[in-house]
């Protein structure tokens, strides 16, 4: 998992199983997952093995903010470890370009540095 992904000791050991369902989610705008492009702030898995998202998106006015929220909440629940999925959707901190990982600035032909 990324450095700057706060996930908590619950959610820990699934993280792998996370991390690929997570590839899987697309922002349709820009044609790269949510995790690459550096949209998730924080991961928690509660003991009832509901799952809390914190997230943001580039900006306001990102049209699929409904359809990532529903994509995480109808694939996450695959896992055997996760019964629910919330997602709580903040702008602040801002995100920002520097939140791209290396693979998505690949991706999407930006420096990789």
């Amino acid at each position: 998992m990324r450095d700057d992904i706060k996930i908590n000791d619950k959610a820990e050991p699934i993280e792998e199983s996370l991390l690929d369902v997570l590839e899987t989610v697309m922002d349709p705008e820009i044609e790269l997952d949510i995790y690459n492009l550096g949209l998730i702030y924080e991961i928690n898995l509660e003991n009832n093995g509901n799952l809390h998202i914190i997230m943001t998106f580039t900006g306001m006015d990102c049209t699929c903010i409904g359809s990532v929220s529903n994509d995480l909440k109808t694939k996450l629940p695959k896992l055997n470890e996760i019964n629910d999925v919330s997602v709580d959707i903040v702008w602040s901190p801002a995100w920002n370009m520097t939140r791209i990982s290396r693979i998505g600035r690949m991706t999407l032909g930006i420096s990789p540095r």
